[in-house]
């Protein structure tokens, strides 16, 4: 690859730069796999460009803290990976110069009358977006290449919010130069939803309503808020991940197979799909909140200083969707989520149906078990015959455990592969405005409610537990039993 490219890491002296971005791009030109080494362009450079006053060699410091180094190998090309980057310190006080100075920069590294492409990473807070953007059109914009603005979530913070962002970044930037980053795009299971579903016609039978009883989709973390209390108190459980994440792996698992996997046809599937779920509602969710261990070992949410004593936020929630069309009619998506759980965990659980007992019994559920961390894997647990000469079933189960069924297997990390989309243009891992508010309109009346109400107090769970008392019975009640 040999395009003339430029990424400016606005916000570069923060840990997003430096531990999601620096080192995934380091990877993805020093990769020891074949076939990912020397995926990023030879021409392409890194500007850190940030209000923190830093020298050359006070940026190179920090990006080296992050890079791998673990060999001979590594560290050769780190010296050349170095070469790459600079850093330039804004002036807050001097208006556009420090963006002039950036252009300037930029301009530097063109060789004659070739083109170059300009990627603008926003590692900094949401609520200067727009100034940022408009600055950036407004000196930095690329006349003889691409020109793309990148954002991490949140995009905004309800629908009206996410609604205005994206009004104030209309008259800049086109909806082809806006790639929004929902790093669980990039995780290697969740690309292989659609592999599974649609390379294997045996699961393509029976994904449908007719055969399975309910979803559950959970991501749950064993650490809490670790001294982010402050922020977290303004965004919850439910914006931190359930819009985003846990709505993006919901679109792969419902969606009608695209024309193709383009990212227009892929982006329009899942914005369709996520049209169809209706508004979720608080009789059928379970919000919760962490306390202290009895021992005082783990802190509880409201512990941290800066936290409000009467915080209602949800630091875990479970909630239940369905999807109105024919395929899903009244198939219960239960959507789980939680800090300062027993352990740290994202999969897909399908269960279907149950059997009939007229020839066997003591069957179990067939379930489809999709890790997408950690272990990524694919579990199928099914019904077989216990060796003997009785008719007695036993559950058993089929497992593809990466790490197990494939030799030294190549995962790579999930900004590896949003950033080489980014820079490729290709938007098929991006999130479309269409699924964005689609999504908004799934969530934004229950964050209401459950904001606005003061009579909805989240139940209390003890750091390191399953969750809130009832939670398995909450659970089960969408659940066929047995």
């Amino acid at each position: 690859m040999g395009q003339n490219s430029v990424i400016v890491l606005l916000g570069a002296s923060g840990n997003l730069a430096a531990k999601k971005l620096v080192r995934p791009m380091s990877r993805l030109r020093a990769s020891q796999s074949s076939h990912r080494r020397g995926l990023l362009s030879d021409k392409l450079k890194i500007i850190g460009f940030d209000l923190t006053h830093m020298s050359h060699d006070d940026f190179i410091e920090h990006v080296k803290s992050c890079v791998d180094q673990s060999s001979p190998e590594l560290e050769d090309h780190f010296k050349a990976f170095r070469e790459r980057c600079s850093y330039i310190t804004i002036n807050q006080d001097a208006g556009d110069d420090s963006f002039v100075v950036l252009k300037k920069r930029m301009e530097s590294f063109i060789e004659g009358d070739e083109t170059q492409n300009r990627h603008f990473y926003m590692a900094l807070p949401p609520n200067i977006y727009v100034a940022v953007s408009e600055q950036l059109r407004r000196n930095c914009y690329s006349e003889k290449g691409d020109s793309q603005i990148i954002f991490e979530k949140p995009f905004g913070h309800d629908l009206e919010s996410s609604v205005e962002l994206h009004k104030k970044l209309e008259p800049n930037w086109k909806e082809s130069e806006i790639f929004r980053i929902d790093h669980y795009l990039g995780k290697e299971m969740v690309k292989n939803i659609m592999t599974l579903r649609f390379g294997n016609p045996m699961f393509g039978a029976l994904w449908d309503c007719n055969h399975i009883d309910n979803i559950q989709i959970s991501m749950t973390e064993d650490i809490g808020t670790e001294g982010r209390g402050g922020y977290f108190d303004d965004v919850g459980i439910i914006r931190d991940v359930m819009q985003n994440h846990l709505m993006q792996i919901l679109a792969l698992t419902t969606m009608e197979r695209p024309g193709s996997f383009s990212a227009e046809d892929l982006r329009q599937e899942k914005a369709r799909v996520l049209r169809l779920v209706p508004p979720l509602e608080a009789r059928h969710t379970l919000a919760g909140q962490f306390i202290r261990t009895k021992d005082g070992k783990h802190p509880g949410y409201k512990d941290d200083d800066d936290v409000p004593e009467d915080s209602r936020c949800a630091t875990f929630c479970t909630t239940v969707a369905y999807v109105r069309n024919a395929r899903w009619e009244n198939v219960p998506f239960i959507l789980k989520s939680g800090k300062a759980l027993s352990e740290s965990k994202t999969e897909i659980r399908i269960q279907l149906k149950d059997t009939t007992d007229a020839m066997l019994r003591n069957t179990s559920h067939n379930q489809l078990i999709i890790r997408i961390q950690p272990n990524e894997a694919v579990r199928l647990k099914m019904n077989a015959k216990m060796p003997g000469l009785e008719l007695r079933t036993v559950e058993t189960e089929l497992d593809l455990t990466y790490k197990q069924t494939v030799e030294d297997p190549d995962i790579p990390e999930a900004y590896e592969a949003l950033l080489l989309d980014a820079f490729r243009g290709d938007y098929s891992e991006s999130v479309s405005e269409e699924e964005l508010e689609a999504s908004w309109k799934i969530f934004t009346p229950l964050l209401h409610e459950l904001e606005g109400n003061k009579n909805i107090v989240p139940a209390p769970y003890v750091y390191g537990s399953e969750g809130p008392d009832g939670l398995e019975e909450f659970i089960a009640s969408y659940q066929v039993q047995k």
